[in-house]
């Protein structure tokens, strides 16, 4: 599927992300198990999936036949973000085949001190047809990656980075910012826990919503009717 063809898929609709990390329940070493996931969430009517690992990008598209979001969670020392940091990450989700990279996007400290917006230059040259979503934490980062050239912007790693628990504001009001500022999908992502907020996404200008661990995560999902259980809510 082409870009068009891909953001056509999925306006208005629910894409689900599919991960396990290795220190959670259902990562297994040996053979991932994050295809039946998927296998679900295409059943369930999601047009496309994200996910983390190589393994994973190739698995699901031979699984579902869907249009994959993919990235690659890399720890390096010296460097704060870890989705897609680098060009290596970079080099093997093409080489999966996967049909959008995303990537971090914020400000926060790269690799070598590298700029982000020197990162997604480099990308774009070695590579001009891909497609790039892009993780922000706050309103200027979605503003600066679109300026950059990315293709969506989502706000993935808004709560999660120094800048954006400064700013204080909730991924629903940083949707509803990016969309008057920016021509690109927004997509938003991250703590969307149950239905009515897809719905509320949608209504304040989000293209499309990304849902992972409400889902996808049992642990998650049964540490939350746990906490309620005990009146910890």
């Amino acid at each position: 599927m082409n870009k068009e063809e891909i953001l056509k898929s999925i306006k208005g609709s629910v894409v689900i992300s599919c991960q396990a990390l290795p220190n959670e329940p259902l990562y297994v070493e040996e053979k991932s198990i994050m295809y039946l996931m998927a296998r679900a969430a295409k059943q369930a009517g999601s047009p496309a999936i994200r996910t983390n690992s190589v393994r994973d990008v190739i698995d699901i598209k031979k699984e579902t036949g869907l249009p994959v979001i993919g990235l690659i969670k890399k720890e390096y020392e010296g460097s704060e973000v870890y989705i897609t940091p680098t060009m290596k990450e970079v080099d093997e989700l093409v080489d999966a085949k996967s049909d959008v990279i995303a990537l971090d996007c914020t400000f926060s400290k790269r690799l070598n001190d590298e700029s982000i917006n020197d990162f997604i230059k480099s990308i774009k040259e070695k590579y001009p047809s891909i497609i790039l979503m892009a993780d922000i934490s706050t309103y200027e980062e979605g503003v600066n990656a679109y300026k950059c050239g990315v293709d969506m912007v989502g706000t993935t790693m808004n709560g999660y980075t120094p800048q954006s628990i400064k700013e204080n504001i909730n991924n629903l009001e940083l949707v509803k910012k990016l969309t008057k500022e920016i021509d690109i999908p927004v997509i938003a992502e991250g703590k969307v826990h149950y239905p009515y907020q897809v719905k509320e996404m949608l209504d304040a200008g989000a293209y499309s919503v990304v849902v992972g661990g409400a889902i996808t995560r049992p642990l998650e999902i049964a540490q939350r009717f746990i906490k309620a259980a005990k009146g910890e809510v």
